[in-house]
């Protein structure tokens, strides 16, 4: 069996450095993680990769919303992918849908073929299959290393019975990467139940600004937004859930 490892999700360069000190194995990056993710900037990218000790894979997603992608949206992933892999990254992160809730060969087969040997995860547009089955299979013949998924349900240990079902009908052709609410908390039930080959986390913990003036009635955002706090990675809940999975693949 090999080992069990562990991917953060990282939304700033700041969250690559605590996933490095936690002991993380790798790192997704992305920006805009209150919409699911989008693909980060270059900056991003190309300050992560100078960071050693980890390997790292980058979401390639133009836009929140659904997984459905116009053919000029599906040009503009095929060139993020390109401009990943001139900056020397270890893996990308993909997924399309049709509307009527299938993999989305063609897309998807073209963005796989811009990866060329880099890793490829597909990412939880897979959640929004109708056909779980189906989608694997897809999936798998598309040639992705890693499936990230909760299992189609609202968290990866809501989802564990269908993790687990997945993960026996892959029979090791695809790694299952259970993501979705993964904490010291969960992490033991999932590993537990033998529903994933790998785990996902944002790891993260609020950190509040250091700004002293505060203009409050103003927002970027949303209106409800907090534009004086963030969410980041924390180093000891990554080394708390990296210990978790040692003890883990001690055992087995």
């Amino acid at each position: 069996m090999k080992q069990i490892t562990l991917e953060i999700c990282a939304g700033d360069i700041d969250s690559v450095k605590a996933a490095v000190a936690g002991g993380a194995d790798r790192v997704e990056l992305c920006s805009a993680l209150g919409e699911g993710g989008v693909t980060p900037s270059l900056g991003f990218i190309a300050a992560a990769k100078n960071i050693r000790g980890i390997r790292v894979h980058v979401l390639i997603r133009p836009r929140g919303g659904d997984f459905i992608y116009t053919p000029d949206e599906v040009e503009c992933m095929r060139s993020d992918i390109a401009m990943c892999r001139s900056l020397g990254v270890d893996g990308v992160v993909i997924g399309a849908l049709t509307p009527g809730g299938d993999i989305d060969m063609e897309a998807c087969k073209r963005l796989v073929d811009e990866a060329d040997n880099m890793s490829i995860t597909f990412h939880r547009a897979f959640d929004m299959a109708e056909d779980p089955d189906e989608a694997l299979e897809d999936i798998i013949s598309l040639g992705c290393d890693r499936l990230l998924t909760s299992g189609m349900a609202p968290t990866a240990l809501d989802g564990i019975p269908t993790l687990m079902h997945l993960r026996e009908r892959a029979e090791g052709r695809i790694r299952i990467m259970a993501g979705a609410g993964v904490s010291p908390a969960t992490a033991p039930a999932i590993l537990k139940a033998a529903a994933a080959d790998d785990l996902h986390a944002s790891a993260r913990t609020k950190v509040t600004s250091p700004v002293k003036f505060r203009r409050e009635s103003v927002k970027m955002g949303t209106p409800d937004a907090d534009e004086f706090s963030r969410l980041t990675t924390s180093a000891t809940i990554v080394r708390n859930l990296k210990d978790i999975i040692t003890e883990y693949n001690t055992i087995h």
